[in-house]
């Protein structure tokens, strides 16, 4: 099962997402940023699929400007490769999944734990 969140780049500081300001959002080229940031990465029209050792990274591809992105992640060492991107370039990280921002300086407190036993339970309740 995928874990799915959204990159927001604002130099607001969100510690809840009720608080978001969207008038602080700054577009980037999310895409652009990606597909140079990795090596291996495979294309299929304007799907892709960033593949790491024991992860991958997915997302659509766009050539406009945007000021968040969904990303669908499997393993966690993908984080933690977005967590590298969101301190360079000044990201934030939503986890969709708990409805929380990830902290990037202590992921664990709510980071890739916290989503595992978010699937556990789902799986549990089927």
């Amino acid at each position: 099962m995928s874990w799915d969140i959204i990159l927001f780049n604002t130099n607001q500081k969100i510690d809840s997402i009720e608080e978001v300001d969207g008038n602080q959002f700054e577009p980037i080229y999310f895409t652009q940023i990606l597909e140079s940031s990795f090596t291996e990465i495979i294309k299929d029209d304007n799907h892709r699929e960033i593949k790491g050792k024991d992860y991958s990274i997915n997302f659509f591809a766009d050539g406009e400007l945007a000021s968040n992105k969904m990303i669908s992640l499997y393993g966690e060492h993908g984080l933690y490769e977005l967590i590298e991107l969101a301190k360079k370039y000044g990201w934030q990280i939503f986890d969709t999944g708990l409805g929380e921002m990830i902290d990037l300086d202590y992921p664990e407190k709510n980071g890739y734990e916290d989503h595992r036993k978010y699937v556990e339970q789902i799986m549990k309740d089927r």
